[in-house]
This record gives C-alpha cells, structure tokens and sequence, in this order.
C-alpha cells in the first residue's frame, strides 16, 4: 500500500528522477541569477530543464521529469501573496478598471481572429487545429474542444504550451531592455508587513490557500487554484482578520518548482515540431503583445495603472504565470489576476461561440 501511494504521488516517476531535475533546474535558476537575468529563478529553472534533455542528459537512464501536479500545490501560494497586497482604495481604483475591462472584450476577438489568420495562412493548419491554437486563453478548454472537433493535437498542445512559455520569456526581456536593467528579482520583494510570521499566520495562510482553492473549485469559478486563495485572501486582508503574507523566498521557491515543470514539458516534442510551433508562436505572442502595449499607452491615464501592469493585463499568457511574473516585477498583481481570469471566461465564452462557423478542410 505504501509503495502504491508513493507512485501514485510522484505520477510514477523513480524519486531519484524528480530529486534530480529539481536539482537541475535550481542549478540553472541560480545560474540565471548569477548572470542577472529577468525573472531569473523561473527562467533559469525552465530553460535548463528544457535544453539540457534535447541535447542528450539523462539523469539515471531517464530523461529528467517531475510530477505536473506537484506545482498545482503552489500555485494557492501565489493567490495569497496578491491578495495580500490588496490596496486600501481597491475599491476606489477597480471603478477605473471598466475601461481596460471593455477593452477585453474587443481584444480577445481581435487576437482570436489574428492568431487563426495566422496559422491558416503562414503555418497552413487545418481550421480545427489553428481556430483552437488561436484561442488566447483557457489551455485546458482549448485541448478539450480541439480535441473533439480533430485538431491535430500533438500540435495544438505545442502551440497553446508555446504561448504560455513564450509570454514568460519575452515580458521580462522586454522590461529588463526598457529599463535598462534586468527586472523580476523578488529580492527585497515587501509583502504584508514584513514582520516576523508567526505559528498563527502560517495557519491562517494555509487556510485561506486550501479553503479558498476549495471554495473556488465548487463555484467552477475560473483558475480556481488561483482566484479562490486571492479572492479569500484579500477578504481576510482587508477586514483585517491577517496581515500575514508568503515571505519573498516563497515565491522564489514557486517560480523554481513551476519553471522545472514547464521546462520539461517542452522535452517530448520532436525538433521538427518544435521548429514550425516556434515559428508561429513566436509571430502570434509577439503581434498581440504589441497590441497590448498599444493599448497599454492608449489606456495608462484614464485607468490609472503603469503601462506595464496593463501590457500584462493583456498579455496572452497562463493567469498563474502572468499573475507570478506581476508579483516579481512588482506591479498591482490584483489589477493583472483579476483581469487575465476574465480574459480566461470571455476567451471560452467567444470560443464556444465561433466554433460552430470552422469545418474541417475537405
């Protein structure tokens, strides 16, 4: 009975295979580090584990590999830390968030229609397979309607994987070069107080992950691993019941466990997928990032955020990650997450709307 329970915990990975590539990629985590790279933990960790099995690592006869369930796990933490960061005047400040609100609502089938373009036109995809490739969000509802309408799934799932990674890799990038200087260190990263927590707090916080994760997942509310322990989180925060928040070390630990799991997802695509998916990824994510940052400049003053908190409002990339990236980089985490869970509702919304019009080619 032991034996099964712990195969079933590790996906039926060898211990000794997981122990190892967590290894990895803090290895590279903390070589990103050391170079002064953008967001450097998560990128580090995810690159690493990527590059190292295509040319040719394997640690103890297998290529490296982690349980993809183990960061679900983290993800609440994520969800607690915005919601601590809850601002006094939320309230004052969401009454301007119609106005980017709005525009999410003209965005998504925009970036729809321009990745589908796309991917018909210069990838030369099948309709199924470029209209749920297209979608510019919800991962897992994309498969499941690309899945039962014949997309060609080993390329759908590249394609959806690749937005995600993509959005993690350029934001950043993109930043450290406006700037001038990388960005994304969560060194000296304030959350809550900054007091001392106590045995109390970690309760509280444990709580307010897994009640709000639970809660959130009964509603079927969007990302429930996320907007529950936000949403629950900021409650608590604002009535004053906690002032506790995940210390800055936290979310450095979350960004090494989910940038090795992402790493090694990119690992099992053969070189000629991963040639064509790049390729179409890369002029998709980059097109609708620069729309953000058109509506970025467009909307900065009547909304009343920086322009980079609205480039990753609209940026095309998971609501975990996008939410993780904004706590690093030290913008309203709360003004990205509640948008990019709209972005998730309204992109399925359109999708399941539009699907009725693609045939498959004949």
């Amino acid at each position: 009975m032991a034996m099964r329970g712990l195969s079933q915990l590790t996906a039926g990975i060898p211990l000794r295979v997981i122990i190892a590539t967590f290894a990895l990629g803090g290895a590279g985590g903390l070589l990103a580090m050391a170079a002064g790279l953008p967001l450097a933990v998560l990128l580090g960790s995810m690159v690493a584990t990527a590059v190292a099995p295509m040319l040719g690592l394997r640690v103890f006869g297998q290529r490296p590999a982690v349980p993809q369930k183990w960061r679900f796990v983290l993800v609440p933490v994520i969800g607690v830390a915005i919601g601590a960061g809850f601002p006094a005047d939320f309230l004052t400040q969401a009454r301007q968030w119609w106005v980017t609100m709005a525009a999410l609502v003209l965005f998504i089938p925009l970036a729809h229609a321009l990745g589908y373009g796309l991917f018909r036109r210069v990838g030369k995809l099948s309709p199924p397979t470029a209209y749920y490739a297209a979608m510019p969000g919800g991962f897992i509802e994309s498969l499941d309607m690309g899945e039962k309408a014949g997309a060609d799934m080993p390329l759908l799932i590249m394609l959806q994987f690749l937005r995600l990674i993509l959005c993690i890799v350029m934001i950043p990038i993109g930043f450290s070069i406006a700037e001038g200087h990388a960005v994304g260190s969560s060194a000296g990263m304030v959350l809550g107080t900054g007091a001392p927590l106590t045995a109390l707090d970690v309760v509280v916080m444990v709580a307010l992950a897994g009640s709000g994760w639970f809660i959130a997942a009964k509603l079927g509310m969007p990302a429930a691993m996320l907007s529950g322990p936000l949403l629950l989180s900021g409650l608590a925060h604002a009535t004053g019941l906690t002032e506790a928040a995940p210390p800055g070390w936290s979310i450095l630990v979350t960004q090494w466990v989910m940038g090795t799991s992402l790493g090694v997802r990119l690992a099992g695509f053969t070189k000629a997928q991963a040639g064509l998916a790049g390729l179409l990824s890369t002029l998709n994510v980059s097109l609708l990032l620069l729309i953000a940052l058109g509506v970025a400049l467009l909307l900065t003053t009547p909304v009343g955020e920086p322009v980079s908190a609205i480039i990753l409002a609209f940026a095309p990339g998971g609501v975990s990650e996008m939410s993780l990236v904004a706590l690093s980089l030290h913008v309203s985490a709360v003004y990205v997450s509640i948008h990019h869970i709209a972005r998730i509702v309204l992109t399925v919304i359109f999708a399941r709307y539009g699907q009725r019009f693609i045939t498959p080619d004949t």
